[in-house]
């Protein structure tokens, strides 16, 4: 199980990443053939960098409140 989940977080860690050096690369002026401008790579790279923290901040809030490590400030409602 502890693989498994390795995997899931790292493949976003990777896109996490792949975003931040795509928009590195905008900033500077380098563009990849790939995009048609560098404000379109920039872009791409800015919502790939927020997919990839967004989705291991949520997979690290889902196992905090299964295991109920959460103060009652992220508690479910439900």
């Amino acid at each position: 199980m502890r693989l498994i989940a390795l995997i899931i977080l790292v493949i976003p860690g990777i896109a996490a990443t792949l975003g931040i050096k795509w928009m590195r690369d905008a900033f500077f002026g380098e563009y990849h053939p790939w995009f048609f401008h560098v404000v379109i790579q920039f872009a791409a790279g800015l919502i790939f960098f927020l997919a990839g923290i967004a989705f291991i901040g949520g997979f690290i809030l889902f196992r905090d409140r299964k295991r109920n490590l959460t103060k009652g400030k992220f508690k479910n409602t439900k």
